[in-house]
């Protein structure tokens, strides 16, 4: 399983291409073979999956009941604007021209990493989201980590 780290300040040149930091590439050794999926994010960001962790995304999807309207617009929202990304030979991508204008994003950029996937925010948006950090992060570690071992009557 792939897990990625890191934070990276990165720039999108004038028609919309942003070269891949070094340090991010080598931890996605055959991105230039597998290539990436670019996608929208849940918040008004983007994120960039590793081209396997898709195909992963997308069988888990295709398991779920498509007679089900509500799976129905799930897939059809959440896949919405899937694109796959290739390095060209100067190690950049070249994002979509619509996903960019659906995250608002121009200019500098944050990447992300978690897990194993990268999410794309525009800079401003990305510090005016960690500005916001919660008062008491504790409290909200114990309230979405605390409980993890505990069975389903609380014990």
């Amino acid at each position: 399983m792939v897990q990625l780290l890191g934070e990276f300040d990165c720039k999108l040149d004038t028609k919309g291409r942003m070269m891949v930091p070094s340090n991010l590439k080598k931890q996605l050794p055959n991105v230039e073979q597998e290539g990436l999926v670019i996608n929208r994010g849940f918040e008004k960001h983007l994120v960039i999956y590793p081209k396997k962790v898709w195909e992963g995304i997308v069988e888990e999807l295709s398991k779920l009941n498509q007679y089900e309207k509500k799976t129905r617009e799930f897939i059809r929202f959440f896949t919405r604007g899937a694109t796959e990304l290739t390095l060209d030979a100067s190690g950049r991508v070249n994002l979509p021209k619509s996903l960019l204008e659906f995250a608002g994003i121009e200019g500098d950029v944050v990447l992300a990493c978690q897990f194993d996937k990268i999410e794309l925010w525009s800079k401003a948006a990305y510090d005016s989201l960690l500005d916001s950090e919660p008062e008491d992060f504790a409290n909200l570690a114990e309230e979405v980590m605390g409980n993890k071992n505990r069975g389903e009557d609380g014990k």
